[in-house]
């Protein structure tokens, strides 16, 4: 018996192990046949492929792919170590010294940081990933996870809602043909998606399947109603129930009906995320609520984009951090997260009180067409108030209002201006412009210059506090390249690498990853994501952290970020040499009461 030269240690195991079945087949048939114990002869092959098997299992199978000679940061905060990462199906198979083990292909990561992925904790990509699934903006940052889904949600939906918001479907040519998040993310498996993604089930979209846009409290048999949509959603995948309560009508709801979708998530493993009913004047007293929800409901809580707006509240952040950390001391599960600039993007609209939202945006239309009603409106934008958070008197003038995204064609050219020049262009008081722009468009998105640096780098600096993109993910080409969105949506996390981390030293580079990937990946219960460690799935950064950087600006945001040299989803690659690849590895990410 003749042994061909093998290539290598596995393929001489194999080699051996399969000889040896072959040859103890022969001998053991012979004698067989010779004593006549057919039974006898089983057992002992049994026991001889049994070994033969082993021996073969035991030799190592090569990598798909080895990224070699990387400083690698792990997640965990520890400082970084040499090493190469070995993949294999999707995961990590492997750390350590693998410069003898077969691979298919290596990545040589010299001289550069190999990281986990990004995730990021608050994306808006539900219905920009249908459009443009590979999701350029977020993998150039290094974001290969992202969770979405505030107050809001992809699900579920009915023909009510399709209608009252066709105009966003209508913009980026979208069929909305599910009705379940069941549904929604079938259709995103059949299509592929660059990247993880993950959804909450928003309560103001559990409102208004039953009571529509309505400010109206449910009778106990409607609370039921949205209960069961949100067991439904959890059982579809759902990793928690969100809220955005500064957006009508999400606004309508009472803290007691906010517990118990809160409490029905967390029965089935969800957490509770918020973008609180205050961010300014109240925001201490939103902060209370936030807690209230979490303790009554018995779920963990996420405080969506932590912050301090109006320039009467600079300076409050300690306050904000002391009533945190005191909450944490006395055993309240509650973390938040930071996009880390001085400008925050909502609907232009927040600026009207919340009662004129009350039927949805084209009452709100009605209401700013009135004379009398545009007037009570104006007079309540005046008055300082603690029921609502009233953004006109947060903000230093109407220069720190900025158009973004529009929906309207017809103001389409008005896109990257201020408030302040839109009055001066059509001649009116600043107040006035902002009533007619949202009479063409009460959809538009805007962002607002109205934090302090200080009070935002103290908020990053907190270590509990995780970083949100807070912006769907967009291209600088086709429909969403029309789009005049905030940096942060091709920028944040690179640019905290550059500023915070590389500029500032408000951060070490550990700890800056951290927050890009463990403290999320814990906050959502990813076991199996967020760190570097064999048996996790390979989602993977490698960068230079002396070049690394954002390059989109509020005047000319869209510009994909710069210095992701490799990023990899799922063990495959999604940018390579720098350079987008086109493919599709990304998965739906269900929550723990996810029911097949």
């Amino acid at each position: 018996m003749k042994l061909k030269i093998a290539k290598n240690a596995e393929e001489f195991r194999s080699e051996i192990a399969e000889r040896i079945k072959i040859r103890l087949q022969e001998v053991y048939s012979m004698q067989a046949r010779v004593a006549g114990v057919a039974v006898c002869h089983t057992v002992v092959l049994l026991i001889v492929f049994a070994t033969a098997n082993q021996l073969a299992a035991q030799s190592p199978t090569a990598f798909d792919l080895v990224i070699t000679n990387g400083h690698i940061i792990d997640g965990t905060g520890s400082p970084w170590y040499s090493g190469d990462v070995g993949i294999r199906d999707g995961k990590v198979a492997a750390i350590g010294n693998l410069a003898a083990a077969p691979r298919k292909r290596t990545i040589d990561a010299a001289g550069k940081v190999v990281a986990p992925g990004f995730i990021d904790l608050l994306g808006q990509s539900e219905l920009s990933i249908l459009v443009e699934p590979r999701l350029p903006s977020k993998i150039y940052q290094g974001i290969t996870t992202e969770i979405t889904g505030e107050g809001g949600s992809i699900a579920p939906l009915n023909d009510a809602i399709i209608q009252t918001d066709r105009a966003g479907y209508e913009r980026y040519h979208i069929t909305p043909d599910w009705r379940t998040f069941r549904q929604y993310f079938a259709r995103l498996e059949k299509q592929g998606i660059g990247i993880n993604l993950a959804t909450y089930v928003g309560a103001t979209q559990v409102r208004r399947m039953v009571l529509g846009d309505d400010n109206k409290q449910p009778s106990p048999e409607q609370l039921e109603q949205m209960k069961g949509l949100v067991r439904d959603a959890m059982k579809d995948g759902a990793v928690g129930v969100s809220t955005a309560l500064q957006y009508a009508p999400a606004p309508y709801a009472s803290t007691e009906e906010l517990v118990a979708l809160a409490a029905e998530g967390g029965r089935f493993g969800g957490i509770y995320s918020t973008h609180m009913r205050n961010e300014g004047d109240s925001v201490l007293e939103a902060i209370d609520e936030a807690l209230r929800i979490g303790r009554d409901a018995h779920v963990p809580v996420e405080i969506w984009h932590l912050k301090v707006a109006g320039k009467e509240n600079w300076g409050r952040m300690p306050e904000v951090v002391a009533k945190i950390n005191s909450a944490r001391a006395a055993g309240a599960d509650v973390t938040a997260d930071t996009y880390a600039y001085t400008a925050w993007f909502n609907d232009f609209s927040a600026f009207i009180p919340q009662w004129a939202h009350d039927g949805g945006a084209m009452k709100l239309v009605e209401r700013l067409s009135d004379p009398a009603t545009r007037e009570r409106i104006r007079k309540d934008m005046l008055t300082p108030s603690k029921d609502w958070d009233n953004e006109w008197q947060e903000i230093p003038g109407p220069e720190a209002i900025m158009i973004g995204v529009v929906q309207n064609p017809k103001v389409l050219p008005l896109q990257g201006k201020r408030l302040s020049e839109i009055a001066k262009l059509w001649k009116k008081d600043p107040m006035d412009a902002l009533f007619d722009f949202l009479i063409e468009d009460p959809h538009a998105g805007v962002a607002v210059f109205g934090m302090s640096q200080p009070d935002v780098t103290l908020a990053l600096q907190q270590p509990w506090v995780a970083i949100d993109n807070d912006s769907s993910g967009t291209s600088p080409e086709g429909i969403l390249g029309q789009e005049h969105p905030h940096p942060r949506a091709y920028g944040t996390f690179p640019r905290i690498l550059r500023k915070y981390v590389r500029e500032d030293k408000a951060l070490t580079l550990e700890d800056a990853i951290r927050k890009m990937s463990a403290l999320p990946a814990q906050r959502l219960r990813l076991t199996d994501r967020g760190v570097l460690k064999a048996g996790m799935w390979a989602d993977i950064v490698v960068f230079d952290p002396a070049t690394v950087r954002d390059l989109a600006t509020f005047d000319n945001p869209n510009q994909l970020s710069e210095g992701m040299e490799y990023v990899l989803v799922n063990g495959v690659p999604v940018i390579e040499q720098s350079k987008m690849t086109g493919v599709l590895p990304g998965k739906v990410l269900r929550g723990p009461g996810y029911v097949p």
